[in-house]
Formats: structure tokens, sequence, C-alpha cells
């Protein structure tokens, strides 16, 4: 059952509403996330900027909705929700599954006033590379290996049999969701691309990294940092500054070096 309210209500969070923003950061999360994990980076900017963290269904308030079962559904779904927020100078950022779907949104919405002037794609090969990956099939404890192979920061909770419960539906479907996934051959976006990955990430390696470029028609810049998967929790101040850097070029309508 979805809970009470608006879209917007069931699909952002707003961790600390900043009304006089003159920009916006939208974040995504990854595969079986959910929006507390961007609330360090909300924090951060909120004084800057109007931060909108995604919360997708199947997990925390929304655990009793039923999962979204691909990228054009969550598409169809997230686009229309921020089409209808107040226009300001956007910046999308995504971490492994959510760069795909910011990406893939930018794409819906690139000719609307919604669409994102910058795109932070993080931790996730461009659409452009494939691999055949079948995690989603896997028992629970096969899950469980690869998220523990990822060492994300939740990795302190699999010992928890309640959370681990909960938290598998949601990442099981997120897995499918990303796994049988396929890009548009050729497909781009207008807006500048910065590509952030960790060089010991066992889903993305550096060259797969860089093929961000090939979707862009804008500029293109790619960031490694040491570390895996979530490299980005052992780099924050690294993180926050390039989200900074790109939010300030944005709002002025200069040019994201």
């Amino acid at each position: 059952m979805p809970i009470p309210g608006t879209d917007a209500e069931r699909w952002l969070r707003r961790f600390k509403p900043n009304a006089s923003s003159r920009v916006r950061l939208v974040c995504f999360p990854h595969a079986g996330g959910s929006a507390s994990f961007y609330h360090p980076v909300a924090m951060t900017h909120a004084a800057a900027a109007d931060v909108v963290v995604l919360q997708y269904p199947g997990r925390q308030d929304r655990r009793h909705e039923p999962l979204v079962l691909s990228v054009g559904e969550y598409v169809a779904r997230i686009g229309p929700v921020l089409e209808r927020e107040r226009p300001l100078p956007t910046v999308y950022f995504g971490h492994s599954m959510g760069a795909v779907l910011a990406f893939e949104t930018a794409r819906a919405l690139a000719d609307t006033p919604a669409a994102p002037r910058a795109i932070v794609a993080s931790g996730r090969r461009a659409p452009a590379t494939h691999r055949d990956e079948r995690v989603h099939l896997r028992n629970d404890e096969g899950l469980l290996d690869d998220m523990r192979n990822l060492n994300g920061t939740q990795a302190d909770l699999l010992g928890d049999e309640e959370i681990m419960r909960m938290t598998l539906p949601a990442v099981r479907g997120d897995y499918r969701v990303i796994e049988t996934y396929q890009a548009v051959p050729g497909s781009t976006v207008d807006c500048p691309i910065t590509a952030l990955v960790g060089d010991d990430d066992p889903k993305t390696t550096v060259a797969e990294a860089a093929r961000w470029r090939e979707h862009s028609r804008a500029a293109f810049r790619l960031r490694t940092f040491p570390g895996g998967h979530f490299y980005l929790a052992e780099h924050q101040a690294e993180v926050n500054a390039e989200l900074a850097a790109t939010l300030s070029a944005v709002s002025e309508g200069s040019a994201i070096r």
C-alpha cells in the first residue's frame, strides 16, 4: 500500500529545505539504497542548494509499496515528479544504479525546463558498456555475498537478521532493474557529465567509467579515487567539493571544469 501524500511527498526528501536557493541538487540512490544514504550530502550543500533526495518504493517508509521493475518504469515515475518542481538550474548526482537513473531521467526531460544542467555519475560504468550480470538470480546468501564484496556502508547491518530480511527484497529488485538494463545505442545528453569512480571497484573499471564521455554532447570529466564501489564513503570531502564546484558553475552559468 502506498504511503499517503502526493507523488512529490512519496518520492522526494528534503532533509533541510532551502526555499531561497538558486540551484538544485537531485540525488539518485544506488541499488537497494534509500534516501538516508544521502543525508550527509544534503546537510553539506543545503545552505547553497535545494537538495532533493529520491526515495524509491520498497524501502524504509515506502517498504510496503510494490518494487519498480525496470529503468524505464523508474524514469516514467520520477520524471513527472521532478518536472513539477519549481524550475531551477539543476545538477543530478547518482551513484551506481542511481547514475543510470540520473542519465535516463535527464534524457526523458531533455526538452523541458526541468532538464539538468550537469550530471555527476558515480561508481557506474557508462551505458555504452555491458556485462552479463545475473546476481539478482542468486539465492539470498549469494546476494549477500555480492553485497559484502562491495564493502558498502551498510555492511555492518548484514548480521542483523531482521534488517537483512527487510533490505533483501529491495536489493534484489534493484539488481534485477540494473542487470536487465540496456541503453539505447548512441544515447546522449546535452549537458556535461562528470564521472567519479574508485580505482578498485569490482563493478566498474576506470576504462568503463571513461566511456561516459560517449554519452555527452557537452564537456566530460573523469576523476578516479582510491577505493572500491563505495569509495565515496571514504572520500566524502573530495566528492562534496566536486559537487560544490559543479553547483556553483551551474548557478553562475559558467563552464564546468
